[in-house]
C-alpha cells in the first residue's frame, strides 16, 4: 500500500506568488507516493482555495510560498476555521523566515517545510498526520 492511499491534497500558490517549481515538484512527489492531488496553481485567493477544498473534500491544503504573502496564509487559516474545516491539515512550504514562520504556526498552520526538506519527510508527515 502506498503512503498516501486515500489522502487528498490541494497544492496551490496564494496571491501573486508566481513561484511554481516547489508546488509542482511536491505535487508530483505526492502523486508518486499515492496521494490524490488537486493542483490549483498560481493566483489563488484564500477564498478560492477554501472553496476548492470544500468542493473537492480534501484532507490537506498545501501552500507553496516564496513571497511575503503571510497575511493571506493567515486569512486562509481563518477561513478554514470559519467554514468548519478544523480537522483539515494546512501545511506551507517555501523559503519562510523564522519570525513569520512562528507567527503562521501560532495562527494554526500545522507544519512548515523549509528548503532542503526531503520528499520522504513530507510524505511521511502527511501520511501520518492526515489520517
Amino acid at each position: 500500500m502506498q503512503a498516501g492511499n486515500g489522502i487528498k491534497v490541494i497544492v496551490s500558490m496564494i496571491g501573486l506568488d508566481g513561484h511554481t517549481t516547489g508546488g509542482e515538484v511536491v505535487s508530483m512527489l505526492l502523486r508518486d507516493a499515492g496521494f490524490e492531488v488537486v493542483y490549483l496553481g498560481v493566483n489563488q485567493t484564500p477564498r478560492m482555495i477554501i472553496d476548492a477544498a470544500i468542493q473537492e473534500d480534501v484532507d490537506v491544503i498545501g501552500i507553496s510560498s516564496h513571497a511575503s504573502n503571510y497575511s493571506q496564509i493567515e486569512e486562509l487559516v481563518d477561513l478554514a476555521k470559519a467554514n468548519g474545516l478544523d480537522d483539515m491539515l494546512i501545511v506551507v512550504g517555501g523559503n519562510i523566515p523564522r519570525e513569520p514562520a512562528a507567527q503562521l504556526l501560532a495562527k494554526g498552520v500545522h507544519k512548515i517545510f523549509l528548503p532542503g526538506t526531503s520528499g520522504a519527510s513530507i510524505v511521511e508527515y502527511l501520511a501520518t498526520e492526515s489520517r
